[in-house]
């Protein structure tokens, strides 16, 4: 590798700032465009507000189509990488990156699509997960590139507890990954294992639709 990989850093929250971080410290990359989730949520650290703290070029819009390196046709960012990110990324930008990841708060092939941790909740399961995977024009059905899992506990966890592990767990899974990632082979998934929600079935949530249940 001759310099510094570009990076375009897309998402939200705490995870995304740090992962950020990890990325300002290091010398095998260059972070050149942040891409928030826009509107920035208010529960969480605004990640629009730390990049131009940080002096970062942030896409306002939140759209990765914003972009104004592309267009210069020859650019290749050499990583794109999602940390819950709001939006799908389609296959034109797909293509123009060297290699794009995102990190998701479930066990793929389950749990794809949208609130994984509510879902693995309300559906009782006993263990969740967290999984980095490239990206593809699909929902979260690309290969596996590293994934952890921990226990959870229905009975007594709300969504927020959950979320927590999920970004002490993620962010061990990130720092852990990065220095092996060119070495590597990711995984398909299943298909026959997948589990999929969509953002028209939150309605069937119920009680595990927001981050703690009303007493």
């Amino acid at each position: 590798m001759s310099g510094p990989r570009e990076v375009v850093l897309l998402g939200k929250g705490d995870l995304a700032i740090r992962i950020g971080e990890w990325f300002l410290a290091s010398p095998d990359y260059t972070v050149v465009a942040v891409v928030p989730s826009m509107p920035a949520p208010k529960w969480t650290a605004s990640l629009p507000t730390w990049a131009a703290d940080r002096g970062l070029p942030v896409v306002a819009s939140g759209r990765v189509e914003d972009l104004p390196q592309l267009a210069d046709p020859t650019w290749r960012p050499g990583l794109a990488f999602s940390v819950f990110y709001s939006r799908i990324i389609k296959a034109p930008f797909i293509a123009r990156c060297r290699r794009i990841l995102n990190l998701h708060n479930g066990p793929l092939p389950r749990y794809r699509g949208v609130s994984p941790i509510n879902w693995a909740l309300k559906n009782g399961e006993q263990s969740h997960g967290v999984t980095i995977h490239e990206i593809t024009p699909g929902i979260d059905d690309g290969p596996i590139v590293a994934q952890v899992s921990f226990s959870i506990y229905p009975e007594i966890d709300e969504v927020i507890d959950v979320y927590h592990r999920c970004l002490d767990f993620g962010w061990e899974l990130f720092r852990q990954t990065m220095p092996r990632l060119d070495a590597i082979r990711p995984r398909p998934q299943d298909d026959a294992l997948a589990l999929y929600y969509s953002k028209q079935q939150n309605d069937q949530l119920g009680e595990r639709r927001d981050f703690r249940r009303r007493s």
